[in-house]
């Protein structure tokens, strides 16, 4: 069975929109709130926890993180990645519908990725795997090969679509064939 693998944020998902009304709440600007946004970010979607992470955020900016804080915050971030693109949901039902094997597979914290295993259009996907759940991200060849574990698949036998171009050389880097995503267009070339 040939593989169809996707990224989420940034090829299925628009990018964040969240990121100002984050930086809201802690009451900076974005451009002091965002590198610390991403800074934090790799450690959290390794499997850190919600609430360390907006601490970790929030030591970087002075400013103290409950729990409920946490837990409001994690709600404004999670809410900011799900504005799907519509034509790649068009173009996921499509090969749906045709038969092909479809994988998910994000850098992502577990919170987000239990948010994506509710929608209707995450049943697109036979296997959804995150980072955060993994305790490893992308570009390390270690989730390449849990993934492959969970799909049953040789490298070869398997097509991934990434928007960086890291994580793109790391699927290479384990055999799976991969492009780069810079839209519907980049599949449709692709898969021929």
């Amino acid at each position: 069975m040939n593989w169809i693998v996707f990224d989420y944020g940034d090829v299925i998902s628009e990018h964040t929109d969240a990121l100002p009304t984050l930086a809201a709440a802690f009451g900076v600007e974005l451009a002091d709130f965002e590198p610390h946004y991403w800074a934090e970010r790799v450690r959290y979607d390794s499997g850190g926890s919600d609430l360390e992470y907006w601490q970790n955020v929030g030591r970087a900016l002075n400013a103290d993180v409950d729990r409920a804080f946490a837990e409001e915050l994690t709600r404004i971030d999670v809410e900011g990645w799900t504005h799907l693109e519509p034509a790649v949901v068009e173009l996921l039902e499509g090969l749906h519908e045709a038969g092909a094997a479809l994988a998910l597979l994000s850098n992502a914290s577990s919170t987000f990725g239990r948010w994506v295993r509710e929608q209707d259009w995450a049943q697109l996907f036979r296997v959804k795997l995150f980072s955060g759940d993994l305790g490893c991200m992308k570009p390390d060849a270690k989730i390449y090969r849990i993934l492959l574990g969970e799909l049953g698949a040789e490298p070869a036998d398997c097509l991934f679509f990434d928007d960086r171009q890291s994580n793109v050389d790391g699927a290479r880097a384990v055999g799976m064939k991969a492009e780069r995503w810079l839209g519907v267009e980049t599949a449709r070339s692709a898969l021929g």
